[in-house]
């Protein structure tokens, strides 16, 4: 049985003051660690970032907003594309200010990602090993 699914998808950066642009975005889903999804965003063979996303909340962004710390994600019209916005936020700088990058996504794209994923491991039937991971937690301690 197949317990990883992997998308490329193209996408847009929107960075400020240059519009957007188109950067890769390589979706990976793995039965290992059922609520995740990692994002990697790459240009011209080099990794721009690397991103976990929980599985549902990628789900739920395709509705509604959702998010409140150093990821965002919404619904985003642009024509007859419907999109997926993905707002990032960086470390803190010394001078209080946050590195910001805007993602747009193709929504079907990544809600066929989603379906792939949940052909794996369905909502709700996620298991995490809780109890090998309070083991390791009890012989670090």
């Amino acid at each position: 049985m197949n317990t990883f699914v992997h998308k490329t998808l193209v996408v847009q950066l929107h960075a400020p003051g240059t519009g957007r642009f188109p950067v890769l975005a390589h979706l990976g889903y793995d039965a290992e660690d059922p609520f995740a999804v990692t994002a990697v965003f790459a240009h011209d063979g080099h990794v721009l970032a690397q991103w976990r996303l929980d599985r549902e909340m990628l789900a739920e962004g395709l509705n509604r907003p959702v998010g409140v710390g150093d990821v965002r994600l919404r619904p985003a019209d642009a024509g007859m594309w419907h999109e997926l916005r993905l707002e990032f936020l960086g470390e803190p700088r010394p001078d209080g200010g946050r590195q910001r990058a805007v993602v747009h996504a193709w929504a079907p794209a990544v809600a066929m990602f989603l379906r792939e994923t949940r052909e794996i491991v369905p909502p709700g039937r996620e298991q995490a090993p809780v109890d090998e991971l309070l083991a390791d937690i009890l012989a670090t301690g």
